[in-house]
C-alpha cells in the first residue's frame, strides 16, 4: 500500500517512523513534511490550511490510505473532501471535528449528554465575561474558542487576570480569529492524563495512556506551550480506569456524535484531569496529541496501518493493538525565545550520535534540510524519544540523547517523567 501523511511536526515523524515498519506498506509519502520527515518518506510541497494543495498531492500520488495528522486541516474539511473524491483517509470529519475546533461545542456536547467536565461559562464579549466572573473563583482557565496550536489555554490568579487576558482574546490581540469567543472554566486539581481511543464510528478501542508536560519550565513554571514533552508508563491508567473512561467517556461521546449526524472517525484523544470527584474532561483532540503520540507509538509492537484501516473500514475491535511493558518517554527541543519569537536557520548538531543511543528514536518537528546539513526552522525543533524497561531507564535514555545535540539557542525541560518517578 500507498500511505499519504499529511503534517510537518514531530509528530508526523513519529507516523511516517511507525507506518514504515509495516510490512503492507509499500511506499509512504508526506506533505509537506520537514527536513527528518523528507529522509525516510517521499515530501511534497503543500500547506496544510490548503485543501486544494492537499488533493494535487494525493492525486497525484494515488494513495489507498490517507492519515492526517494536524487538527487544523481536519476542521476545514480534509476527510470529507478527499471521501468525495475517492479516497480512503483517516481521521474525522469537519463536523465531527468540532469536538476539537470549537471548545464551546465541546463543553455544551458534554453538558448535553452528560460527560464529566468543569463548569464553565461562553463568552462574546467583555460585558459577558464580567458578568460570568462572578459565579468563579481563582485560580481559573481562560481558553480561546478556536484552534490556537496548542496556546489558547491560560491559567489565570485573579478575577482581573481573567478579564484582561479574556479582553485580549476577544480583540484578536492574543489568538487571532481563535479567540472571537472564550471559554471561562474553573480550575481543576489533579493529575493530567491524556486517555486515547480509536473509533471506528460506532465502537472504541482503548490505546494507551500519557502524561505531557505543558509549562515552559521544569516544576510546571512559566507559561504554556504546545508541550514541551510527555511520557507513558505500563499502570499510568489501569484496567479498571480504563474501562470507566471507555464506559462514562470515550464511548458516550461516540456514540452521541452519531446521533447528531457527525458520526465519529479516527483517533479521539480525552485531555482529563484525575479530581477528588472523579475523571474530568477538559478537552477532547481529534487526533494523535503531540507530543504524546510520539511518547505512546515508542510503545505499539503492532502493525499500525491495520488499526487505521480498520476504523477506516468500519471494524475496530479489542486486539488490534499489541502494547509493550516498556516506558516511553519524549522531550521537546526547543529553539531559543520559544513560546515567544524564535530565531531559526541555526545549525543543528549531533544528530546521528543521539539517533545511535540504545532506545532512542530523534523525531524531527520544526527543521529542514540543506546540502546534507540540518537547520532549526520551527519553535519546537526535535522530539528525542526513548523507550525502556521502566520510566528511570527510558528517561536516562532520552537525556543522554538530548546531551549530544546542540544548536544555537536550544532549550528544554530537565524534569520530563519527573512525575512517574515519584510514584
Amino acid at each position: 500500500m500507498k500511505v499519504l501523511v499529511i503534517g510537518s511536526g514531530g509528530r508526523e515523524h513519529a507516523l511516517v517512523w511507525k507506518l514504515r515498519q509495516s510490512p503492507r506498506v509499500e511506499g509512504v509519502y508526506c506533505v509537506p513534511g520537514n527536513g527528518g520527515i523528507c529522509a525516510q518518506a517521499e515530501c511534497f510541497p503543500g500547506e496544510v490550511r490548503n485543501l486544494d494543495s492537499l488533493l494535487e498531492v494525493a492525486s497525484r500520488v494515488q494513495p489507498e490510505l490517507t492519515v492526517v495528522g494536524p487538527e487544523l486541516p481536519l476542521a476545514l474539511g480534509v476527510v470529507d473532501e478527499f471521501q468525495r473524491r475517492g479516497f480512503a483517509v483517516f481521521g474525522p470529519t469537519a463536523a465531527a471535528a468540532r469536538l476539537e475546533s470549537s471548545k464551546s461545542f465541546a463543553k455544551q456536547f458534554m453538558h448535553r449528554h452528560h460527560i464529566p467536565t468543569a463548569r464553565y461559562a461562553i463568552c462574546n464579549s467583555g460585558d459577558e465575561v464580567r458578568q460570568s466572573l462572578e459565579h468563579f473563583h481563582a485560580p481559573m482557565v481562560v481558553k480561546a474558542d478556536g484552534l490556537a496550536a496548542g496556546e489558547g489555554v491560560v491559567i489565570v490568579r485573579s478575577r482581573e487576570e481573567a478579564a484582561a487576558v479574556s479582553a485580549d482574546m476577544l480583540s484578536g490581540k492574543l489568538v487571532g480569529e481563535a479567540g472571537a469567543q472564550v471559554v471561562i472554566e474553573e480550575f481543576l486539581q489533579g493529575e493530567q492524563v491524556s486517555f486515547l481511543v480509536l473509533s471506528d464510528g460506532e465502537r472504541v478501542t482503548p490505546l494507551l495512556a500519557a502524561q505531557d508536560y505543558k509549562r515552559l519550565g521544569d516544576g510546571d513554571t512559566g507559561p504554556n506551550t504546545a508541550g514541551m514533552g510527555a511520557h507513558s508508563i505500563p499502570g499510568l491508567v489501569d484496567e479498571q480506569m480504563r474501562d470507566w473512561l471507555v464506559a462514562h467517556v470515550a464511548r458516550p461521546v461516540v456514540t452521541a456524535m452519531r446521533e447528531e449526524g457527525a458520526e465519529y472517525r479516527g483517533i479521539l484523544h480525552c485531555g482529563l484531569i484525575m479530581t477528588a470527584r472523579g475523571p474530568m474532561v477538559t478537552e477532547f483532540n481529534c487526533r494523535f496529541g503531540d507530543p504524546e503520540a510520539q511518547a505512546i507509538l515508542m510503545r505499539l509492537d503492532s502493525d499500525l496501518l491495520g488499526a487505521f484501516i480498520a476504523s477506516v473500514k468500519g471494524r475496530v475491535s479489542d486486539g488490534d493493538f499489541r502494547w509493550s511493558q516498556d516506558a516511553g518517554v519524549c522531550v521537546v527541543l526547543a529553539s531559543g525565545g520559544y513560546p515567544g519569537p524564535c530565531e531559526t536557520g541555526k545549525e543543528i548538531l549531533g544528530l546521528e550520535e543521539a539517533a545511535a543511543t540504545e532506545g532512542v528514536a530523534v523525531f524531527h518537528a520544526g527543521t529542514t534540510r540543506r546540502n546534507g546539513k540540518y537547520y532549526t526552522a520551527g519553535a519546537r525543533v526535535l522530539n528525542v524519544c526513548a523507550r525502556g524497561p521502566d520510566v528511570k531507564t527510558a528517561a536516562e535514555r532520552a537525556y543522554a540523547a538530548c546531551a549530544r545535540i546542540c544548536f544555537e539557542g536550544m532549550h528544554y525541560r530537565k524534569d520530563i517523567a519527573a512525575r512517574a518517578l515519584k510514584t
